[in-house]
């Protein structure tokens, strides 16, 4: 998968000694899909508390973190919402191949507003002159990759096409364009009505167009200077802790 370059600052902490944050507190810094915010901050506030080490998080999408990572060659921990990006991150030498694990499972759905006002129930409804649709920007978004593969599997894209009146810069965007009012529908995560229940209602679709599924993954960066660390946070965060957290903001982790 080609990864477009995003040329901005990253943020990193200057001034401090390797591995300490300004507080003389150890940290590390996590690059995230901002599909996984919300567990991600739950899990990272509780775990640095106990441990004693500052947890600092940048989120976006998941393309456009893994290039800051990229171009910094900073970072100790990536966190992908799709196994493509994870696959890049492995390809250009950015993580530690044999670190990854699995964090949860997300479904694509059908995202609209709560009430469901324009009687939305299937793909082919949003190919509906005058609907305003919603999708992540497919470079950089695991979610706008998948829905653009779900509506070319379905043959729709050209009908759909006309109404993609945003192409969002991360999974959280997505969720908050539709929360918002600036769209009547996008293609998201299961977990959108679980993160903003007061606005937004999901429609699944058949299991025949759900084979995007896409797993969120985590490893530790080949550019950690404090590899240890990383590691026992990504491996907490797998574990029962970690996955307790993912499943209080409503994702799938496979778990029995």
């Amino acid at each position: 998968m080609r990864i477009r370059l995003i040329f901005a600052a990253v943020l990193l902490l200057s001034g401090t000694a390797p591995g300490c944050a300004r507080s003389g507190r150890p940290r590390i810094h996590v690059f995230a899909g901002a599909a996984v915010k919300a567990p991600l901050d739950d899990f990272a506030e509780a775990w640095g508390r106990r441990e004693g080490i500052a947890v600092e998080i940048t989120y976006g999408g998941s393309g456009a973190v893994l290039s800051q990572m990229m171009l910094a060659k900073a970072g100790d921990v990536y966190i992908s919402g799709s196994e493509a990006f994870m696959a890049e991150a492995v390809r250009q030498g950015v993580v530690d191949a044999s670190s990854q694990r699995t964090l949860a499972v997300l479904v694509p759905v059908i995202a609209v507003r709560k009430g469901n006002p324009k009687r939305i129930r299937s793909i082919e409804d949003l190919s509906r002159p005058g609907l305003r649709v919603g999708i992540g920007d497919p470079e950089t978004v695991c979610v706008g990759a998948v829905a653009l593969d779900l509506f070319r599997a379905a043959g729709l894209w050209e009908r759909i096409r006309p109404n993609v009146v945003v192409h969002a810069k991360s999974c959280e965007d997505v969720a908050a364009v539709l929360a918002l009012g600036q769209v009547d529908a996008v293609l998201g995560w299961d977990v959108f009505d679980d993160l903003r229940p007061e606005d937004i209602e999901v429609v699944p679709l058949p299991p025949e167009q759900r084979f995007r599924t896409d797993r969120v993954l985590g490893a530790v960066a080949v550019f950690s200077g404090r590899p240890d660390r990383a590691a026992l946070f990504l491996r907490e965060l797998a574990g029962p802790e970690g996955r307790a957290a993912f499943e209080r903001h409503g994702y799938s982790t496979g778990a029995p």
